[in-house]
């Protein structure tokens, strides 16, 4: 594929990402490079959970999660909430639940016969 120049009628859809946002991104998807942080943003994006659960639901000490989720937190991919003595994490929002979706179903049309759509 070539890509085409400006003189033959293409024309950028968007402006250019600024570099804050580039920024931004890179962080984002260097967080979610890791296995057990793409795992663990899975379970987030569609419940609410607590260290114990996402440790026995990944299947990894607890202490080794909650350093990612840290990490994840710091990255502003996880938000936390207080219930009683527990911290329940949760995916920020639709954005970062939308990035994860979409990453597991392009691999899922990777891994398998699944015919490719736009």
């Amino acid at each position: 594929m070539y890509a085409r120049d400006n003189d033959s009628g293409a024309h950028l859809a968007q402006e250019q990402p600024t570099p804050a946002q580039v920024s931004s991104a890179v962080d984002a998807f260097r967080m979610l490079s890791d296995a057990t942080r793409l795992r663990l943003m899975w379970l987030l994006s569609s419940d609410e959970l607590d260290v114990n659960s996402l440790a026995q639901a990944v299947g990894a000490p607890r202490p080794s999660v909650s350093q990612h989720l840290a990490k994840l937190r710091l990255a502003g991919l996880v938000t936390t909430r207080r219930d009683g003595r527990r911290v329940l994490y949760r995916a920020r929002d639709s954005h970062v639940r939308a990035l994860i979706a979409e990453a597991l179903s392009h691999a899922d049309h990777e891994v398998s016969d699944l015919p490719r759509h736009d």
